[in-house]
């Protein structure tokens, strides 16, 4: 049953956010806003670590299964990627290193305040 409950508070996150996206114009996704939602009501205490901690952390040791649609779907398209096969592994390995870099950054300077926070 506590399951159930995390899940229906993360639920009413995504909720929110569908409800966001619906109302304002802006070309965000709802499950963006649903997180920032969630991430807001975290840091403000008005959901506590403990009250999802278990899902959230269920959801995300299933999380990589999400991608195997996408995966097939892709197998797929052999033939049409087998044409521009060179460019599309240019742009997957720029992409990759872009977003490496980008995650590093962020990640250090994250630390770097946390850090400083507790000297």
């Amino acid at each position: 049953m506590k399951y159930m409950v995390q899940f229906l508070r993360i639920l009413a996150f995504c909720f929110l956010g569908e409800i966001l996206h619906a109302l304002l114009p802006l070309p965000i996704p709802s499950s963006i806003y649903g997180l920032a939602l969630l991430l807001l009501a975290l840091k403000l205490g008005v959901v506590k670590l403990e009250q999802i901690k278990e899902t959230a952390g269920f959801l995300s040791a299933v999380f990589p299964l999400l991608f195997l649609p996408g995966a097939v779907g892709i197998m797929e398209l052999g033939p049409v990627l087998a044409e521009i096969w060179l460019p599309a592994v240019l742009a997957i390995a720029l992409v990759t290193v872009l977003v490496m870099a980008a995650a590093g950054r962020v990640t250090q300077a994250v630390m770097g305040r946390k850090e400083a926070r507790h000297d």
